[in-house]
């Protein structure tokens, strides 16, 4: 672990002179700035094996570039140091790909201990090119270049190399069973059945002969022995999505079923063995409903030996075209179609709209522009469902009117014509910063309330009211 390079960047003069002294008596070089652009450019230039990054700096806050400093080609670990630690500003730095989030530090010297353990990782962590080593067939499935997917793929490497239980996490329409999928298509029982299970669609009386299956005359109609959706999973893997609809009575006997394998089939005297390996996927918060009594929290930890948590769609906008023409070469090939083309305001329109039901509605709205343009070579907004583009246009029509508010009618009289960029952005933010401080108003300051009524998730909220300064109790 010798001869590696720390880059540190913090406000605080006395704390940079001190953290480099420290860094360079432990055997490494380092370099220091106070201001985050220059940090970029240096870590780009300069390929640091890890990154010391104060949480607020005079020109940005560092969680909302997270992804800048992961992307320069060292791929370097970053540990986020915070003058005041945030719970929220915690799990934004994580969910960003922060190998640590870490109050800051009362002696620079303490600044040794996070260093020594990220390069311990780093010294024992694949290069990341090897850990990435997913099938082409995942790629090709689960479509994205952002951060955030990258984030979500290394833990699929990860969790593809072993046997362990997995809980992926994410709102309706993220794509919790396509990461299923990817995960049994890179581990070692690929060649063997992936069984999904729907648990919000099992009937509560039919809850425990589904899963476990019958023997013959266990009940009225059973006339033949059934093999159950975890015996036909032996060897393979087990997807139970929706997991927090699995009926309290039957989580007791299936947290049996992972302790030991076997289970007996309703109305049977033998148990039966079954090989599975485990994934299980939901849109609910299951510590809060263990919380509640309402999920077992035994059952809870025996699931998510590794976590994945799928970001939404409006999270990762730049991942918007990739899926956009990978999913509409597939659909034109299955509606026999030919080869379509988008035009370029059609991607305009994809990106101003704020699709709450993510990649799932996307796909939908691709196949009516493909139904609406039939023999039409290239597609345009006018195919998109009529929903979108309505909203579409009234974001279109607010961002006008408030350009018009800010330039007046003097735009010919200008030396300097601005940008159709420059003018989006300014307009983008007026209505983003008025927007949340009605809502912030509405809501009494109720931040739950806010994210219910907004449809904005926890962290996208928290990262909006803090780019605008917006003042208020931290979120519940």
């Amino acid at each position: 672990m010798n001869d590696c390079y720390i880059l540190i960047i913090d406000p605080d003069e006395d704390f940079l002179s001190d953290a480099q002294k420290a860094v360079i008596a432990m055997g490494h070089a380092a370099s220091c700035t106070r201001m985050l652009a220059e940090g970029i450019k240096i870590a780009t230039k300069n390929k640091p094996d890890v990154i010391i990054v104060n949480a607020k700096m005079a020109d940005g806050r560092s969680v909302e570039i997270l992804s800048e400093f992961l992307e320069v080609p060292s791929s370097p670990e970053v540990i986020v140091i915070s003058d005041s630690s945030d719970p929220d500003e915690a799990e934004l730095a994580i969910r960003s790909g922060a190998w640590d989030y870490i109050e800051k530090p009362r002696t620079s010297k303490a600044i040794s201990l996070p260093v020594l353990r990220a390069l311990e990782y780093r010294a024992k962590r694949p290069h990341k090119e090897k850990r990435l080593g997913l099938s082409r067939e995942t790629f090709d499935a689960v479509a994205g270049n952002s951060s955030l997917m990258k984030a979500c793929l290394e833990v699929v490497t990860l969790a593809s190399e072993s046997d362990a239980n997995v809980l992926i996490t994410g709102e309706t329409g993220t794509g919790k069973e396509l990461f299923a999928w990817a995960i049994h298509k890179n581990s070692a029982r690929s060649s063997n059945q992936f069984v999904v299970v729907d648990c919000a669609a099992l009937p509560p009386t039919l809850v425990e002969s589904t899963l476990f299956g019958y023997e013959k005359g266990a009940f009225t109609g059973a006339d033949r022995p059934h093999k159950g959706l975890i015996k036909r999973a032996d060897s393979g893997t087990l997807f139970l999505d929706e997991v927090g609809e699995l009926p309290l009575s039957i989580q007791k006997s299936f947290l049996r079923v992972l302790q030991e394998k076997k289970f007996r089939p309703v109305g049977g005297e033998q148990e039966v063995r079954s090989d599975f390996r485990l994934i299980a996927a939901t849109n609910r918060n299951l510590d809060q409903l263990a919380g509640r009594r309402l999920f077992r929290k035994d059952l809870l930890f025996r699931l998510r030996a590794f976590g994945i948590d799928l970001p939404l769609l409006c999270e990762r906008p730049e991942d918007i075209p990739e899926i956009a023409e990978q999913h509409m070469k597939r659909l034109c090939q299955i509606y026999k179609t030919g080869e379509k083309h988008f035009s370029h305001d059609f991607f305009t329109a994809l990106a101003r709209y704020n699709w709450p039901g993510n990649v799932r509605e996307l796909v939908n709205a691709l196949e009516r522009a493909i139904s609406a343009a039939r023999e039409e070579p290239i597609v345009f907004p006018k195919h998109l469902p009529t929903y979108i583009r309505i909203q579409v246009a009234r974001s279109t029509v607010r961002e006008e009117s408030n350009c018009n508010v800010v330039h007046g009618s003097n735009f010919e009289s200008r030396t300097t014509f601005p940008t159709l960029k420059e003018t989006r952005d300014t307009a983008v933010s007026r209505v983003e910063q008025k927007y949340l401080k009605d809502l912030i108003a509405s809501v009494g300051g109720d931040l739950g309330e806010a994210r219910r009524v907004s449809g904005l998730s926890r962290s996208r909220l928290y990262g909006l009211l803090n780019k605008y300064g917006i003042k208020t109790n931290p979120i519940s």
